[in-house]
């Protein structure tokens, strides 16, 4: 079983338990503030990748009821909660991987905290795949935890049943792959967060705009 199929795993089997420790966290909720700033427009249609229980659909539809939501995720138990906790949205399985088998055009695509369990050419790929997938002048939310990729490891879950390949990246690499899809930052926060041991670590959130087409 490779790293990936070994995280997917993970978070498969941790659910409930990710659920009871992440559901109602509001560290971000600014973050989700500023990426709802930027999608005014009615009924506008927001695809989440790597929704996991769905918390931050929960938080996009408190604020903004009318947005259509399609939560994805690569674990079936996450989908299942997701779809509990947010009954009108529709959520789905989807490798955040496979984007590019989609066909439909988003407004906006939340991607919260799938980047630490993506390579790095898995992450510009996944960038790429979003700007595709996002219409003129749509907007990407996306998140990352800072640090040395060479530092990249397993890492164990709270209780230390499961382990997880974490990737760490760096805002460079990042910035620079969103430049190349077409996308203008339009606001970094960082957030200082401890991991379940207990250490530091700080994550990057990116909200980009999609460039629009030249006339």
């Amino acid at each position: 079983m490779d790293q990936y199929a070994l995280t997917f795993d993970a978070f498969d089997k941790m659910a409930q338990a990710y659920q009871d420790r992440y559901m109602d966290l509001d560290l971000y909720n600014d973050t989700y503030d500023a990426f709802c700033a930027l999608l005014p427009q009615p009924h506008a249609r927001i695809l989440e990748l790597g929704c996991g229980p769905g918390n931050i659909t929960r938080y996009l539809l408190a604020q903004r009821p009318d947005y259509r939501i399609t939560a994805t995720d690569v674990a079936p138990a996450m989908v299942q909660l997701a779809q509990q906790n947010n009954p009108t949205a529709t959520c789905q399985l989807l490798d955040c991987r496979a984007l590019d088998q989609l066909t439909e055009q988003y407004d906006g695509i939340v991607c919260g905290f799938c980047l630490p369990y993506l390579s790095q050419a898995d992450c510009a790929k996944l960038i790429h795949d979003c700007a595709a997938r996002l219409s003129d002048a749509g907007v990407l939310y996306l998140s990352a935890i800072e640090g040395d990729y060479q530092q990249s490891g397993f890492e164990s879950s709270s209780n230390g049943q499961h382990k997880a390949y974490v990737h760490y990246h760096q805002e460079a690499y990042l910035r620079e792959h969103l430049t190349r899809s077409g996308f203008a930052v339009a606001e970094l926060m960082r957030k200082h967060f401890n991991k379940p041991d207990g250490t530091p670590s700080v994550h990057l959130i990116f909200i980009t705009r999609k460039a629009a087409p030249a006339a």
